[in-house]
């Protein structure tokens, strides 16, 4: 059934549901730190499928309450306890297989955390592990891409 409203048509039976797929939307987390000289990485190790046991930038599926920033900042602080990171928008990422569970795009943010920042692996996270970008370990999904355009942007504003 049609409803018309302020000029509008709704269909009244179906809330959230349309004729035409829909893609998920996540949000991850680039979190870099200097320590001793030293530049870092935060990355997570999952603890459940898909990439079990692999390492990853945190981040999740953001909820229908709220908006991107709040969603990166909440999945930051589930997986690796970390709060108060300033963080900023860096990219969308799109490709169309970046995810195994089905179509998904992730909205990247990027920040730099204090030199002290500990990290402790909480939610889906089996870990949370301060990593030298020097040496990554393989990275889950699309995330080595992901990481790549985030280094190349704190160099930029580095400079």
């Amino acid at each position: 059934m049609l409803l018309l409203l302020n000029n509008h048509y709704f269909i009244s039976f179906m809330p959230y549901t349309y004729q035409y797929p829909r893609p998920s939307l996540t949000t991850d987390a680039v979190v870099f730190r200097v320590k001793e000289d030293t530049k870092q990485l935060l990355l997570i190790q999952r603890k459940f499928p898909p990439y079990k046991g692999k390492w990853a930038l945190p981040g999740g599926f953001m909820d229908m309450d709220e908006t991107l920033e709040q969603s990166a900042a909440r999945e930051l602080e589930e997986e690796t306890g970390l709060k108060g990171v300033k963080l900023q928008q860096l990219k969308a990422f799109s490709t169309l297989e970046r995810d195994p569970r089905g179509r998904t795009i992730s909205v990247i943010f990027w920040g730099v955390a204090d030199e002290q920042a500990k990290a402790v692996a909480g939610d889906d996270a089996a870990k949370a592990q301060w990593f030298d970008l020097a040496g990554l370990p393989p990275l889950a999904f699309d995330h080595k891409e992901v990481v790549e355009t985030a280094v190349e942007v704190w160099k930029a504003q580095s400079v």
